[in-house]
């Protein structure tokens, strides 16, 4: 059965999570050790994450986990329109300019200039097209792809495709399943044998989240969102030779704003904050992401400890007891506690072949948003939630 078109599952103009998957072609090793060359691709992971961070900068789409596998990449995305409605033109003219700079001769060396944004900001038409994509899950994930494809096709001296096609997106209806979905993305690693614990899995967004909180710190990705004087960008161009040129743009593409920030900082909090009212867009002022609002009334104390629960209970014959107070927390949820370990890694098994995740209640209800009875592993599901 053919997937469903994107416009059934989200929209750029309402606010939801979706869970995407991105493949390499025919599920080769093109960003791990390919098994039958032998060669080394895993540097690619990181090209993969920055290029995640640096989106994060300027789409109104908050990552709340992602994991970064050899042949593919699992990412939880939410996206903003509210955030996106409170930029001004201006901004958002400088944030697509800073992704899709556009056509250029041997000048788009170059910044994107003020005259460049102020002439993009007065296209009025063309503005509101370009911030309902600066919302939309299906242009972040082409933003992210693309380039990706380009620089592996170049380093490889190869054409063709890098990706397999177009990403598996997943609607998340409710809580209980984000949780789940998130767990399960963040064990990923894990469960394929590639690391023994959350700690020593890298390229995910656990790895980051605990790396942050020993004071880990990394050179951000994150798009300047200047523009340069007019004036000065037509000095530099007459001049700046070329080459110098090149060697001072690949320079600040290592740290475009030359900060230094907490590991995860790009991504989005993981508690909600009980202060702020759910309509609360909670904006990033740092230029880091597109928001401060979390995603789960669980505390990220919380979240670890059942993170490393859950990664060691891979053989379901030597399981350990869910300690009480973690039990507590997933009745809360709405997840019976007994089921938790089969839900995350078992998870293929329950919604491998479906395009909705959460409880059957919340899963039914969305599926008669969109004129259907159900969806697949509906039924499967229910035995994992209370």
């Amino acid at each position: 059965m053919p997937r469903p078109k994107r416009e059934e599952q989200f929209a750029n103009s309402e606010i939801c999570i979706v869970h995407a998957v991105q493949r390499c072609v025919r599920r080769a090793f093109l960003a791990g050790v390919d098994r039958e060359s032998g060669k080394d691709y895993s540097f690619r992971k990181e090209w993969i994450r920055r290029r995640m961070e640096a989106l994060a900068s300027v789409f109104g789409i908050d990552v709340l986990s992602y994991a970064v596998m050899s042949n593919h990449l699992h990412v939880i995305l939410r996206n903003r329109p509210d955030v996106v409605a409170s930029w001004s033109d201006g901004e958002v003219a400088i944030r697509w300019l800073r992704v899709f700079p556009g056509r250029r001769m041997e000048e788009h060396l170059a910044e994107p200039t003020e005259h460049e944004v102020k002439t993009l900001a007065g296209n009025a038409e063309r503005i509101a097209e370009i911030r309902q994509r600066m919302s939309d899950i299906s242009w972040f994930m082409r933003s992210l792809a693309e380039p990706i494809s380009r620089m592996a096709n170049k380093q490889d001296e190869c054409t063709g495709r890098f990706w397999e096609g177009r990403f598996k997106a997943q609607r998340i209806v409710d809580e209980a399943g984000l949780l789940a979905c998130s767990m399960y993305v963040d064990l990923n690693p894990v469960r394929a044998a590639m690391a023994s614990d959350p700690e020593k899995a890298p390229h995910t967004s656990a790895f980051d989240r605990i790396q942050a909180g020993h004071g880990k710190q990394i050179d951000s990705a994150a798009f300047d969102l200047k523009a340069v004087p007019t004036e000065e960008a037509a000095k530099q161009i007459r001049e700046t030779p070329v080459d110098e040129l090149r060697a001072k743009q690949k320079a600040k593409k290592r740290n475009p704003t030359g900060k230094r920030i907490r590991r995860d900082a790009w991504l989005a909090p993981l508690t909600l904050s009980p202060e702020k009212l759910s309509t609360d867009a909670e904006l990033n002022r740092d230029g880091l992401r597109a928001s401060d609002k979390g995603f789960l009334h669980v505390s990220i104390r919380d979240y670890l400890r059942l993170l490393r629960w859950t990664a060691k209970q891979g053989i379901a014959e030597a399981s350990e007891k869910l300690p009480k107070s973690l039990a507590t927390t997933l009745s809360q949820i709405g997840i019976d506690a007994s089921m938790w370990r089969d839900l995350v890694w078992e998870w293929q098994r329950y919604f491998g072949k479906s395009i909705c995740v959460g409880s059957p209640a919340a899963m039914r209800q969305d599926a008669e948003r969109c004129g259907k009875h159900h969806y697949s592993g509906q039924a499967a599901a229910s035995a994992c939630f209370t």
